[in-house]
């Protein structure tokens, strides 16, 4: 295999859900499955890539030399992982789908159903792409994902500005066939500029692929301007 410009690079990609416990056995957390977290790492790693996959918890494995899988659990232990990691990153890919709250208190036992109904307080958490944003360096590619229900391509720009994104992918939640759980994923990639470049209904893996050429044009232009020299007049 003929590796191209990303051989060597440093990619740092988060992958699957969160779980937040609301005491020693329930949690809180949602429906991804890491499919498409994987399969980006995957793509990278064809590419000749290092990669570090921060994962929730996944049904998934994965297994290769330049690869070094680190498995969480809670949205903290997320971000803590990606602190360790993300100075050393060329590229960080935010795919995972971190809980934005849990609960104020963790209950030491489990919570009986003595009354009708009860209140969970909760509390947020730190926003991990954002906080990553604040500190990326020039030279560094950070890439998110926005999965919307309403108002998708307003508010894919607006996550792609706040957390400080080279590109954002948006999926909706409104396409058949295209979000948690699914084989299959539609986006489309919005870049710093604001275009919006388009994919069809294709498998996470061809999607990963897709995301990955993005990611190697931006590295490969970026690389050219940094070696073209102006002679001074």
């Amino acid at each position: 295999m003929s590796f191209g410009i990303l051989k060597g690079k440093k990619v740092l990609i988060t992958a699957g859900p969160t779980k937040e416990a609301i005491d020693p056995v329930r949690f809180i957390s949602n429906h991804s499955s890491g499919k498409m977290g994987y399969a980006i790492a995957e793509a990278f790693l064809k590419q000749g890539a290092d990669v570090i996959l921060v994962s929730g918890p996944a049904c998934l494995s994965i297994s290769h030399p330049k690869l070094k899988l680190i498995k969480v659990e809670s949205a903290s232990d997320m971000y803590l992982a990606c602190c360790l990691h993300f100075e050393e990153a060329d590229i960080a890919v935010f795919s995972a789908a971190v809980a934005d709250y849990r609960p104020k208190n963790i209950a030491a036992q489990k919570i009986k159903k003595d009354e009708a109904s009860f209140v969970i307080e909760m509390i947020k958490n730190v926003d991990i792409a954002a906080e990553f944003g604040k500190h990326k360096l020039p030279d560094q590619i950070s890439v998110g994902f926005a999965l919307e229900t309403n108002d998708e391509l307003a508010h894919a720009i607006s996550k792609l500005q706040r957390k400080n994104f080279d590109m954002v992918v948006l999926n909706s939640m409104n396409d058949a066939n295209a979000t948690f759980g699914y084989d299959t994923n539609k986006v489309s990639i919005i870049g710093r500029d604001l275009h919006k470049k388009e994919f069809s209904l294709k498998s996470k893996k061809e999607v990963a692929a897709d995301l990955v050429k993005e990611v190697s044009r931006l590295v490969m232009n970026r690389e050219l301007l940094e070696n073209t020299f102006i002679s001074p007049k």
